[in-house]
């Protein structure tokens, strides 16, 4: 099936060849019947036709695409150039087709040459035997014009057909590299999209699953001791704290930005300080207002506040926390305090809150500092410019967006 196919490649590619072959071999045959031959019978011309002709139509048309049937059907060619013009001077004009012939099939230049040289003499061989000595002149004039233009025709177009083949080649490698890189883009999406869910989900769905744990466990807890009273506020968090999870994680299905869609910053912080308190009892201190920040950047200082929040009330202990919103032409600083027993900042820390937190400012051009130290609290402090890559923000020029800057490294200090 395939060599099937390859046969009906060849014939379709090289179609305006073969109509050429067969137009030059029909006039060719017209010329024979009618030209002028100084011999009493013409059947070697007509034999040699046929024989071309059946020749070309069994193997010889595959020799533009491989050597071995070339190799096969080029000695023909030479032999055709000799005969017919030895039967019908006339007949040489099959020369037309010889040249090409011998060029298209042939794999190197030095081969192109050295066939068309063969097929002029042996064109002049034909016609020496047919006119006589007396037409030797002209027929190394007309045979050598015949083989130096030939040859000159054909080291141009084999010239051009090189380059052609280059830049094909070179496209193609081209085309293979775009390709390359789209997948390593691709790949690379997927990953950083994987990523940013990853965090998405640790910032808000884990969280409020985490609160949602200590909730039923304390509730479990006042259930043990018959605090009735507070087993119904329990409960009541507990159910704010579920639709809010369910919430967001709608909001992440619909790649949204949790938290930041509806309500500015400062109401959303105000809003995460006063649950944070009804779910851990540990009162929590905003100090922020409405600044104009898009909406990106909410995100990400909401982000920071979330996961502040929940270290605190995973591992703190603290008494009172405190939350800050500062904002300026140059930066927007989120702080958040706590007065909990604190940690080892230089410790290694096996957990991905702050390497998120990390992470998440850094791909917003922001910094972040954690002081603490055992048993003095620890303060997160989350720095956001609110400069374009422009220059600074006028007030006419509305919200400041992200820049898109280079990323920032992010301090620890104690």
């Amino acid at each position: 099936m395939d060599t099937v196919t390859e046969r009906e490649d060849t014939w379709v590619r090289n179609r305006w060849l073969h109509a050429f072959f067969a137009a030059t071999m029909s006039l060719t045959a017209v010329i024979a019947v009618f030209g002028w031959s100084p011999w009493s019978t013409r059947w070697p011309a007509f034999a040699m036709i046929v024989v071309l002709v059946v020749a070309y139509a069994a193997y010889g048309h595959r020799g533009y695409d491989s050597h071995r049937p070339a190799a096969a059907f080029l000695p023909l060619v030479v032999l055709a150039a000799a005969v017919l013009p030895a039967v019908t001077p006339s007949t040489a004009f099959v020369q037309c087709i010889l040249f090409p012939l011998v060029w298209c099939q042939s794999q190197r230049i030095r081969t192109g040459v050295v066939l068309s040289v063969a097929v002029g003499v042996a064109s002049g061989i034909g016609l020496q035997v047919s006119g006589g000595p007396d037409e030797i002149v002209s027929t190394l004039l007309i045979e050598g014009i015949s083989v130096v233009g030939a040859s000159a025709m054909g080291v141009w177009i084999s010239s051009i057909a090189g380059l052609s083949e280059s830049r094909r080649a070179l496209l193609d490698e081209l085309r293979a590299t775009q390709t390359s890189l789209a997948e390593a883009n691709r790949a690379a999406g997927i990953a950083s999209e994987r990523e940013r869910l990853a965090r998405e989900i640790h910032d808000t769905v884990a969280q409020n699953l985490a609160g949602i744990v200590m909730l039923t466990e304390r509730a479990r807890r006042d259930l043990a001791d018959d605090h009735s009273d507070a087993l119904e506020e329990r409960l009541t968090v507990l159910e704010e704290s579920a639709r809010a999870a369910l919430e967001e994680s709608r909001v992440l299905v619909a790649a949204g930005a949790a938290g930041a869609s509806h309500d500015s910053l400062a109401g959303v912080l105000h809003r995460l300080g006063e649950r944070h308190t009804r779910e851990t009892g540990t009162p929590v201190t905003i100090e922020a207002a409405d600044c104009p920040l898009d909406r990106d950047a909410q995100v990400v200082l909401l982000r920071v506040a979330q996961e502040a929040l929940a270290n605190v009330r995973a591992h703190a202990n603290a008494a009172s926390v405190g939350v800050a919103l500062h904002h300026a032409p140059e930066q927007t600083v989120l702080r958040i305090q706590d007065d909990g027993v604190g940690f080892a900042t230089a410790a290694r820390s096996v957990g991905r809150g702050l390497a998120g937190l990390r992470e998440r400012l850094a791909l917003a051009g922001g910094t972040c500092v954690v002081t603490s130290a055992p048993g003095d609290g620890t303060t997160v402090t989350a720095t956001l410019p609110t400069v374009t890559t422009a220059g600074p923000v006028l007030p006419h020029q509305g919200t400041p967006s992200l820049p898109a800057v280079a990323r920032p490294v992010a301090e620890v200090t104690r």
